[in-house]
């Protein structure tokens, strides 16, 4: 795993020093395909990784989001509601891999080398986590994997009884239909009604993850997480996908409603969001007081 050279050594020490209102630094990572990723840097604190865009979208992308119901801004949105009280390290890995597609390398395994080689980069040597969807499905699978992180916050995907054979029928559908789409700016790839084309290697990607994952057993693994965690999901987080997309229902949310006590039991902070899709959950304005909330007291425990 490539480290960090000593200019960037140094620019992570300015980050706490007197050069900290310049705004956001820039690094590189290399990730597990030699491919290089960029990160934003921002804020002082403690470290908290984010997988998500620190940039608005603008013009003819940010209109057709809109219509979609997608925040523009939600990346830049979750980083400006959290700089003042954390280093907040935004790494926009959903749009890495639709522009560099790993479509036999994207396993759990892997990803999570990219993302312990994101913290690496910024010198993060401990560092909270938080992802949404896939992406907070990947949070559970680092969290086994490493004693580096100091809190993980899962949204949008539950830690027990996670959809894992109904992801990969869907995907498995994605990928063999042809002019398969995704809605932009969103963590899930797979997302209906859309209009930008996804190509074969795009979808085969997440073939592979999920066809890696058929074996996992998420309940037997919850002794391995050792550190502070927190997933949320919106109530109304029930997806149901055509038999032209594998015709599945891809439950996120029952898994949690239904066992929120045995969750709590396992050592999980467990909140629901009344009322909410899986699209509205995913919102700032809902997801920074959260985490801003809770990372308070996890931090007291870590």
């Amino acid at each position: 795993m490539k480290l960090f050279s000593p200019i960037l050594t140094f620019a992570t020490a300015a980050l706490c020093g007197p050069f900290a209102q310049l705004g956001p630094m820039t690094f590189q990572a290399t990730l597990h395909d030699g491919n290089t990723i960029t990160i934003e840097v921002s804020g002082t604190g403690p470290n908290i990784l984010l997988p998500v865009n620190p940039h608005p979208a603008e013009g003819p992308q940010a209109e057709e989001m809109r219509k979609w119901g997608a925040d523009p801004a939600l990346g830049h949105s979750l980083v400006n509601g959290l700089t003042d009280s954390y280093r907040v390290i935004a790494f926009d890995y959903d749009a890495h891999n639709l522009s560099h597609p790993k479509p036999d390398t994207l396993t759990p395994d892997n990803v999570v080398r990219d993302i312990l080689a994101v913290a690496d980069a910024v010198g993060a040597d401990r560092f909270a986590y938080y992802g949404y969807s896939w992406l907070g499905m990947i949070g559970l699978q680092l969290a086994i994997r490493t004693d580096r992180l100091s809190a993980l916050i899962m949204g949008g995907f539950p830690p027990i009884n996670g959809p894992y054979a109904e992801l990969l029928s869907f995907f498995e559908a994605v990928h063999a239909r042809s002019g398969a789409q995704i809605k932009p700016g969103q963590n899930e790839p797979g997302d209906l009604d859309n209009q930008i084309k996804v190509s074969k290697d795009q979808s085969r990607q997440f073939v592979t993850l999920f066809q890696a994952l058929q074996t996992f057993d998420d309940e037997a693994v919850q002794s391995r997480i050792k550190c502070p965690r927190l997933c949320f999901v919106g109530s109304k987080d029930e997806i149901d996908y055509g038999k032209d997309l594998g015709d599945v229902h891809v439950s996120l949310a029952a898994p949690i409603i239904n066992r929120r006590e045995e969750l709590e039991h396992l050592g999980w902070d467990v909140r629901v969001l009344e009322g909410l899709n899986h699209e509205q959950a995913m919102q700032a304005s809902q997801v920074v007081p959260i985490i801003r909330s809770w990372l308070v007291s996890a931090h007291k425990l870590a």
